[in-house]
């Protein structure tokens, strides 16, 4: 067998279409389906964009992937309710937690402000600083 690695650049839809093609026909052997629902909420004032998240749920987690607030709309709790609305779009999916990574020169403490654990860390990530992943159950258990 020659096996041949390709970079396929620009392509990224096609191949983890592939590669979760592959995931989801082993997990589902196990009755286990890899089924990816996506989440997608945003903030505006009028026609002002103040920020938004992207997440994505996966047996049962939900995987905060990307939050910004911008600059002007900081300090005024858009933060926080985007979470919010993000809590309960997990909850009405029948999640069980929320889990997400950060930066330390970012907003690790205010993710421990809203109740979520870190539970791994990864030091000089870049280097100099600790790239957090942090958890919230939202099932009641431990």
């Amino acid at each position: 067998m020659t096996v041949t690695i390709r970079d396929t650049g620009g392509a990224r839809e096609a191949t983890e279409k592939r590669v979760l093609g592959l995931l989801d026909a082993h997990s589902e052997a196990l009755g286990l389906p890899f089924v990816i629902e996506h989440i997608a909420l945003e903030a505006w004032d009028g026609d002002s964009f103040l920020g938004g998240l992207t997440a994505r749920m996966t047996q049962e987690w939900v995987f905060l992937a990307l939050l910004a607030v911008s600059e002007a709309a900081r300090g005024r709790g858009i933060g926080r309710q985007l979470m919010g609305a993000l809590e309960q779009a997990a909850r009405d999916r029948g999640a069980t937690g929320i889990w997400l990574d950060t930066f330390s020169f970012q907003a690790p403490a205010f993710y421990e402000g809203l109740g979520y654990a870190v539970f791994g860390q990864l030091p000089d990530m870049p280097a100099g600083h600790t790239r957090y992943f942090l958890m919230k159950r939202l099932d009641g258990a431990g």
